[in-house]
């Protein structure tokens, strides 16, 4: 039998059950409090949790209005469902069709971790993730996709996430050296998750396999405790989770209107790459692309031209070009124009520039050539790009790396975006 509802002459009563535990649930949490501030007064329920937590025993004896929550297994997903509340899910393990999901585009992710392991020359890959979970599926999916369609190949090494409970960690490493061991080298390594970070450095460690000479490591939402621990500390993609729990609230807010559901999940693109030292690496075997590629990415905002590249590395134009193209992947001007890119976008999202001044520091010519090359390989205008990914204090999917400073995560050491 249905408990009765209250009229709601109130705030409305909204349960958060998202964990705490982790990076990524607190910045949904931090999302839901902007949405709250700007648009809401809404009274929210929780609790410190784990992911792995079942349903708030609360839940049963709630009478709220709308949850946001983290359905990691079909228990917590029936408790949610019995509240007869709407419902928003942020975490896409547990799929109901009654229930509408904001999450992360898991492929973009991917997509993104690759091109970082690709820029560095890599051109051997693997992937670890965790065997049944359906975003270490979709991440997989897309990192080999993207690789293959380099020509590159990727090994692929699967556990159950209750390996982690049933097996004894130094077997579990043990294990996973073996793997690593058998790897060709030197290889680009993505990890589904910053929580599986420690051990696979270990067992490197244990395969005899530097990080990242051998094997370059980055995982997946830079929580900067799990990526610091891992020795090196670990690159990681930036998933925007900050943005999913924005726009969970607002989704939430308008179901509550009794606005009609969303028909397909609402995926939101990852904030970029924050480079620490398990990525450092160029594994470029020829020593004059090696160096080539070092003179664009510090000289290209510079007024770089194909011409110096050459005079640097003592190649001529013609050769340097054939041999670039075939180890890199990329020509000497698409390297060029994709470092002036990252750097445009890098102002457009953390500085107040004017856009002709980013033309100018960018290595543009002039601010029109930048809008050229904006709807061309970004798909809208320099000044529509600023003005979405700042509405929320979204960053564009970036690479960072180590510079003189650090402006889109000042708490992480060496997170500054690659000049």
């Amino acid at each position: 039998m249905a408990r009765p509802r209250r009229r709601r002459v109130e705030r409305p009563h909204i349960a958060l059950i998202v964990e705490t535990s982790l990076a990524s649930g607190r910045e949904i949490l931090r999302g839901v409090a902007r949405y709250v501030r700007e648009h809401g007064h809404w009274s929210t329920f929780y609790e410190p949790r784990s992911l792995e937590e079942s349903a708030p025993g609360w839940l049963r004896r709630w009478d709220g209005d709308g949850i946001i929550a983290r359905l990691q297994n079909e228990a917590i997903a029936e408790s949610v469902l019995q509240a007869k509340v709407p419902v928003v899910d942020v975490l896409g393990v547990v799929r109901h069709r009654h229930v509408p999901l904001v999450h992360t585009d898991d492929a973009a992710v991917a997509a993104l971790a690759a091109d970082h392991l690709l820029d560095r020359g890599f051109r051997r890959f693997a992937f670890f993730g965790l065997a049944g979970e359906n975003w270490s599926n979709a991440r997989r999916e897309a990192f080999t996709k993207k690789v293959g369609d380099a020509g590159c190949p990727c090994d692929v090494y699967e556990t159950p996430r209750e390996v982690h409970h049933t097996k004894n960690w130094e077997d579990y490493a043990d294990d996973l050296a073996r793997w690593i061991r058998g790897l060709a080298k030197p290889v680009g390594l993505m990890v589904c998750s910053d929580q599986c970070g420690p051990v696979v450095m270990e067992a490197c460690r244990r395969g005899g396999a530097g990080v990242p000479d051998e094997v370059a490591v980055i995982g997946v939402d830079n929580d900067e405790p799990l990526c610091e621990v891992a020795d090196p500390n670990m690159s990681s993609v930036w998933p925007d989770h900050f943005r999913v729990g924005y726009e969970a609230a607002a989704l939430l807010d308008r179901l509550m209107n009794r606005e009609r559901k969303p028909t397909a999940p609402i995926y939101l693109p990852p904030r970029g790459v924050v480079t620490r030292r398990s990525t450092e690496v160029l594994a470029i075997d020829d020593p004059d692309i090696a160096s080539a590629v070092r003179f664009i990415r510090q000289n290209a905002c510079d007024g770089v031209t194909i011409d110096r590249v050459a005079a640097s590395v003592s190649l001529s134009r013609s050769v340097l070009q054939r041999r670039f193209k075939a180890i890199v992947g990329r020509t000497l001007h698409e390297e060029i124009l994709r470092v002036r890119l990252n750097r445009a976008k890098e102002l457009l999202t953390e500085s107040d520039v004017p856009i002709g001044a980013v033309a100018e520091r960018a290595g543009f010519k002039h601010q029109e050539y930048l809008g050229v090359v904006f709807r061309q390989h970004v798909g809208q205008t320099p000044a529509r790009f600023r003005r979405d990914h700042l509405r929320l204090g979204a960053s564009a999917p970036l690479t960072l790396g180590r510079s003189q400073s650090s402006t889109l995560n000042p708490s992480a050491p060496g997170a500054s975006v690659i000049r």
